[in-house]
């Protein structure tokens, strides 16, 4: 049996002689951001990373804040959370919303320069009083602390999602907000007892965003999938860290 992973995908494989766009979420661009040589395996040679643990519950509040959000979007009032906050905004009705929320259709935009379809699923659409839509993110966790700010190095990702979703969002003729917002649920654990039920802490954090990175990241993600080499990794990344320290290991024991 062979100790290395093979190909098992074909479709969705970028072929630079293929003239038709070419469909990118906005995961596989943070994948590029992340390390180029694991995009450049996933996209350009279809190996991809091994699949992480799905994370059900964090589905499940996410569709149970769709449904709540929801309720308040066709009664044209703002979620309690809103006027908690004191947010000029409520959950905007919108043609395409249901389809801005699907995973595999989103919100799109064709990059005519490199031909890249370029798409990714939102969350949630609020609008202020002055026409402008915000982006809203739902994030799931359960930490100790009470969460009011994304400050951690590992955060960075959640925000380059959010300045996707508005350049995708303005490329769709859309005047945006620069801020947007995440409805953050903390699980607490300082319950005396589970008594079925999970209960949490919810916050709601800003985030201005500035999406002028986008334009130059979807430019370099298609240069590199039109390389005929495979690209360095990032130093950061250890998936590429336990693939070099493999084949060490495995040389060595020859």
């Amino acid at each position: 049996m062979s100790l290395y992973y093979t190909p098992q995908r074909t479709k969705n494989i970028y072929r630079p002689d293929n003239n038709r766009p070419f469909k990118l979420s906005r995961t596989k661009v943070e994948l590029f951001l992340e390390c180029p040589r694991c995009f450049y395996l996933d996209r350009r040679l279809g190996v991809g990373r091994p699949p992480g643990y799905p994370f059900n519950l964090n589905s499940a509040v996410d569709t149970l804040l769709k449904q709540e959000f929801d309720m308040h979007r066709v009664e044209g009032r703002p979620h309690p959370l809103i006027e908690q906050y004191g947010v000029d905004a409520v959950p905007v009705r919108h043609d395409n919303l249901d389809s801005w929320r699907h995973n595999f259709t989103g919100v799109q935009h064709l990059h005519e320069e490199t031909n890249l379809l370029i798409f990714g699923a939102i969350d949630d659409l609020w609008q202020n009083s002055s026409g402008e839509y915000i982006v809203v993110d739902y994030k799931a966790t359960s930490k100790n602390e009470r969460i009011t700010e994304l400050n951690a190095e590992w955060h960075r990702g959640y925000k380059r999602q959010m300045e996707v979703y508005q350049w995708l969002l303005r490329r769709n003729k859309l005047v945006v907000s620069d801020t947007g917002y995440y409805v953050y649920c903390n699980g607490q654990t300082d319950k005396q007892a589970f008594d079925g039920k999970l209960e949490f802490d919810v916050t709601l954090i800003p985030y201005t965003g500035n999406d002028g990175w986008v334009e130059k990241a979807i430019i370099e993600a298609h240069q590199c999938l039109n390389g005929d080499n495979i690209p360095d990794a990032s130093d950061m990344c250890d998936y590429c860290a336990y693939r070099n320290a493999a084949e060490i290991a495995i040389s060595a024991s020859k």
